[in-house]
């Protein structure tokens, strides 16, 4: 059996610069960082591809013959013939439709795992190209590592050394689907969006650096979230009231949000916090990279 996470993916920042005439996809620049936990996949080489779901957040999680992780799988093996697939066993921790891309992680760690069972190099064009074709948010998640995703989520930048970033992660219990979202925003084929360009983020750039990096960007899709969950507002609310709190914001479509603070010592006291004043909440430390 080979085991592999699927980490919580974190939209540090995320500008909208148009709508592509092309296809209608959005185009995006976003600084792209990692949970140290999440997912956990487990894969049984063998000739046969099924899928087991289980864990805290397994209901929300839908059917899983449309599981992006089969889907993942089956888009592999179209491209490499006699490719060896098996069964696979998901433990889902993370909230669905949540902003911080589980089933693209979960998709992505199928990749690795199929990778390694079938000897494939992790740099194998092959792997990117099944992710692609997968979803959007699913390259950027085949590393696990920060770095830019341009584009509709095609185009990645170098892999980024970020300092350790304490951050505490909530989620209010309310699913946001992502295509509504986008729709809010309004923006036709072939519309381009007037805003400030997007820092450089430079490798091995101290905290303190990249803190007034981050402070100078934004979360485009943030206005549109919070009209269709108010609850998002609550969320960031809390958030940059807690003591330490260096930077609250949304992650991707929402509804999850993120605050960064000054240690982890913080973190958790502000965690704990939040737990108490909303049981009913989704609440995780996190070590962000």
């Amino acid at each position: 059996m080979l085991v592999t996470r699927a980490p919580a993916k974190i939209n540090l920042t995320l500008h909208v610069l148009g709508r592509r005439a092309a296809d209608g996809y959005h185009e995006l620049e976003s600084l792209v960082a990692f949970s140290g936990a999440g997912d956990t996949l487990s894969l049984t080489p063998g000739p046969a591809l099924s899928l087991d779901i289980c864990g805290p957040t397994a209901p929300a999680a839908g059917a899983s013959d449309d599981n992006l992780v089969l889907r993942a799988a089956r888009n592999l093996a179209e491209r490499i013939e006699g490719f060896a697939l098996g069964a696979f066993r998901l433990v889902k921790r993370l909230p669905v439709a949540a902003g911080i891309g589980g089933g693209s992680s979960d998709a992505a760690a199928a990749l690795r795992l199929l990778a390694q069972a079938n000897g494939l190099a992790p740099d194998d064009p092959r792997l990117f190209d099944a992710a692609r074709v997968t979803g959007a948010d699913v390259p950027v998640c085949l590393a696990g590592q920060a770095r830019m995703m341009r584009g509709a989520g095609e185009s990645l930048g170098p892999l980024l050394r970020l300092p350790l970033l304490p951050a505490v992660l909530i989620n209010p219990g309310v699913p946001v689907e992502t295509r509504p979202v986008f729709q809010r925003l309004g923006l036709q084929p072939g519309a381009r969006v007037d805003g400030a360009a997007h820092p450089e983020i430079g490798c091995g750039a101290p905290a303190v650096e990249l803190l007034a990096a981050l402070a100078k960007c934004r979360n485009d899709l943030e206005d549109a979230a919070c009209l269709q969950a108010p609850v998002i507002v609550d969320a960031l609310a809390v958030l940059r009231a807690a003591r330490g709190c260096k930077l609250a914001r949304m992650s991707g479509s929402g509804a999850t949000c993120f605050a960064i603070f000054s240690t982890p010592r913080l973190a958790a006291r502000a965690a704990r916090a939040i737990r108490m004043q909303h049981p009913e909440w989704w609440v995780k430390t996190a070590a962000l990279r």
